[in-house]
């Protein structure tokens, strides 16, 4: 059986295909169109999904699309007679929107002209927003049976959804509903702070240890935390009903509208301008969202554990991609043990709406857990040298000792690597496939790539990738942490170690390596960790403000316009010395 699983006309556009209950890709459209968040029909990820799958469009069974036009309908008739001057127009947007959903073997045509559009029509199941968030955590998890969490900006009316895993379905215990957002919030104070573009929240994040947490109750002001376990907004100072919160242009970028009202600068004044500089009052702001962040969340994780008694939970949604906040819910609330796929963000939809299917409509049994976030696209050393001899590029080809041996020769002397290697990564996070690698011992390695590559903020941390077994030794908490989805604690007597990827606050925002699951990216650390005796190396996306590069093209161009030192596609090795 094959379930193919969309999220369309949604940001971060997406495809994934499963094979009799296992994914065997799954890949986001950004990748292909190289424009960043891109949120149209992911006509390139399905192709992609059915030739890894090696099918045709005849031959799926079942689409998935996380859409749900009827989820909610009364009451977005009613947000909309209560607040006609954006309401109408909110709505209208969205009927635009659901019509496409509603029509999908339309665009199926498009791709594939020879598509009976009736008998695909009767194969497409639409899967509310966050039904497909919940399912792409709870069963792709190691658990039988668990809490359940998805939280974002909005999604089918809903901003928040709780709810219980058991075995192969999902209930749902409550909902949160439009503009009632945590997501809004954050990126409403986001946007305060002078940073605009759609995804900007995690440079608050990145922020926030520069600064004292000390306008929390200002904050609290803005979102009231509720006896029941969830909140509202003091929606005075929210533009969300006058103005929505992302739309989309013909060129299927989402556009953020201005979501903060002037009540605002009653509590904090003016709002930075972008670009201006960032003062310690911004950096102090920064640090009071992302603490009241935390403390909406765990309120709301805290009174989920009571409600359910489990120990157990997973969590979607965009803002289960604060690993800051992920790190400390076991420290913080009484759940034990806390699942996050690698595409928690909305292109986790399609592979969430599949599984929906796949499960809560199917009855299928569950599979084991999903641990390897590596579903996207690879090449072989055949296509990638005679993708370079096209280009006249001149190359070495190493065998496997003599790479690693090359690779980390280049690292120990304050080298920058690009590693491209095996399938591209599902989600926003670069994990050992698509990475820029650098010595994490180096003081001045964050001065390194933001001037040869990155030429991003300066207060940006970069990340350390851990082989598993020696998480122990330099974390403080010691959990698997394969997608790097979580922050910890850096001991303190190993700070000065690792400081290229120690934050200010002492905290790294890791990746546990598997042996078994990246086994290439496993032994190069090791390799790195013989030598240098540290079995950790600083690993930041293969990227220059675009999305993360999913082919040789991509990599060749993006390692010939930076000063990046050596390239890696596979076992070749293209080198400026």
């Amino acid at each position: 059986m094959f379930i193919l699983g969309l999220n369309a006309y949604h940001a971060d556009s997406s495809a994934a295909i499963f094979k009799d209950g296992i994914m065997i890709a799954a890949t986001e459209e950004e990748r292909f169109r190289r424009v960043k968040h891109w949120a149209g029909f992911p006509s390139e990820s399905i192709k992609f999904c059915l030739r890894e799958a090696g099918i045709s469009i005849h031959e799926v069974d079942h689409i998935a699309i996380g859409r749900d036009p009827k989820a909610k309908y009364w009451q977005k008739i009613k947000f909309a007679l209560s607040h006609p001057l954006i309401g109408f127009s909110v709505i209208a947007d969205r009927m635009s929107n659901a019509k496409k959903v509603s029509s999908l073997e339309d665009e199926f045509a498009e791709i594939f002209p020879d598509v009976n559009k009736e008998v695909l029509k009767n194969k497409i199941h639409q899967v509310e927003h966050h039904r497909a968030h919940l399912a792409s955590a709870f069963f792709a998890s190691p658990y039988e049976e668990a809490a359940l969490l998805s939280i974002d900006g909005s999604g089918d009316f809903s901003t928040t959804m709780i709810g219980i895993g058991r075995g192969s379905s999902i209930e749902i215990l409550d909902s949160i509903d439009f503009p009632n957002s945590l997501g809004i919030f954050y990126s409403a104070m986001t946007q305060f702070l002078g940073f605009h573009h759609y995804g900007d929240e995690y440079k608050v994040m990145g922020l926030a240890p520069y600064g004292v947490p000390k306008y929390v109750d200002k904050l609290a002001k803005m979102v009231k935390l509720l006896p029941n376990g969830l909140f509202e907004l003091d929606l005075a100072y929210f533009l969300a009903t006058k103005s929505g919160v992302v739309s989309y242009g013909a060129d299927n970028i989402p556009v953020v509208a201005k979501l903060f009202s002037s009540k605002i600068e009653t509590l904090f004044g003016k709002p930075r301008i972008a670009g201006e500089e960032l003062t310690q009052d911004h950096k102090d702001i920064a640090a009071s969202v992302q603490k009241y962040c935390e403390t909406v969340i765990m309120h709301i994780l805290q009174s989920l554990q009571k409600r359910t008694g489990l120990t157990k939970v997973c969590i979607a949604g965009g803002v289960a991609q604060n690993s800051v906040a992920n790190g400390k819910i076991t420290s913080q609330t009484d759940f034990t043990d806390v699942y996050i796929p690698s595409a928690g963000h909305d292109a986790g939809i399609s592979m969430g709406a599949a599984l929906f299917v796949q499960h809560q409509k199917l009855g299928m049994n569950r599979l084991p857990a999903i641990w390897s976030a590596y579903t996207g696209a690879k090449f072989s050393n055949e296509e990638i040298e005679a993708y370079l001899k096209s280009r006249n590029i001149e190359y070495q080809r190493l065998d496997d000792e003599k790479l690693f041996d090359v690779v980390t020769d280049c690292l120990l002397n304050a080298g920058v690597v690009g590693w491209f290697q095996g399938r591209a990564e599902f989600g926003p996070r670069a994990l050992g496939a698509r990475s820029i690698l650098a010595d994490p011992r180096r003081n001045d390695a964050k001065e390194i790539l933001n001037s040869k590559i990155k030429r991003r903020e300066s207060f940006r941390p970069f990340a350390p990738s851990i082989l598993e077994n020696h998480v122990e030794h330099y974390f403080e908490k010691t959990d698997r942490v394969p997608f790097m989805e979580k922050v910890f604690l850096i001991k303190k007597d190993k700070q000065a170690e690792i400081p290229a990827v120690t934050h200010v606050d002492g905290t790294g925002r890791l990746q546990s390596v598997n042996k078994d699951v990246s086994p290439r990216y496993y032994k190069l650390i090791e390799k790195f960790r013989e030598k240098s005796g540290v079995p950790i190396l600083l690993n930041t996306s293969f990227n220059e403000n675009e999305p993360i590069v999913n082919s040789p093209e991509h990599a060749l161009d993006c390692y010939l316009r930076t000063k990046m030192d050596m390239l890696v596609l596979e076992n070749i090795v293209i080198s400026r010395s």
